[in-house]
């Protein structure tokens, strides 16, 4: 199995130019009702390679929304102001932001590598195979499709409780497995 890294981490310009793409993409949708246009013209070229990310929102430490995609489609500022936005303004757990709301926002953004196929035929299997705090994982089974940030590992250390929460977050029942469930890692650079 070829390890799963980064070809790079970003720099702390590019974490920073990042963060503030995620706040300028929600201080545009509490203004405009819409997801911000990017001008990737004057970007630098490491914030504009096809990546995928996450964009969590924290108020006061509790989970105020987090969205995000999993393959890459779009350059990574491009991706992570979609996603910030859809974290403040799309996530169905929770009310909209509002703009007293903004100034506490605490916005966690996370890259991910490309996943990664998890060879397994029984979830004993998958759990030799994860390696917590560090996988995120994705399972998925047809139309039933979850994944879980390696941050999740914090709230849920247990490998077999972290499986079985993400098999109930994909809407299947904790002791579901099947021959055509597939399960995939990454890892992630999160700031």
């Amino acid at each position: 199995m070829v390890p799963i890294c980064f070809n790079k981490m970003l720099p702390d310009s590019d974490r920073f130019l990042l963060k503030k793409i995620a706040r300028d993409a929600i201080h545009y949708g509490l203004a405009n009702d819409t997801p911000m246009p990017l001008d990737t013209g004057c970007l630098p070229t490491s914030v504009l390679e096809k990546q995928a990310s996450f964009v969590t929102l924290f108020i006061a430490g509790a989970l105020r929304g987090c969205i995000g995609s999993l393959t890459a489609v779009y350059p990574l500022a491009e991706d992570v102001a979609k996603n910030a936005y859809a974290a403040a303004f799309r996530d169905h757990r929770f009310e909209t932001i509002a703009e007293p709301s903004v100034a506490d926002l605490e916005i966690h953004i996370s890259v991910l590598s490309e996943p990664q196929i998890i060879p397994c035929n029984s979830e004993y299997s998958l759990l030799e195979q994860l390696h917590p705090g560090r996988d995120g994982l994705i399972i998925e089974d047809g139309q039933y499709r979850a994944t879980f940030l390696p941050a999740v590992w914090d709230a849920i250390p247990s490998p077999e409780r972290f499986v079985h929460e993400l098999k109930r977050k994909a809407g299947l029942d904790k002791d579901y497995w099947s021959a055509t469930l597939l399960c995939y890692r990454y890892h992630t650079e999160t700031f």
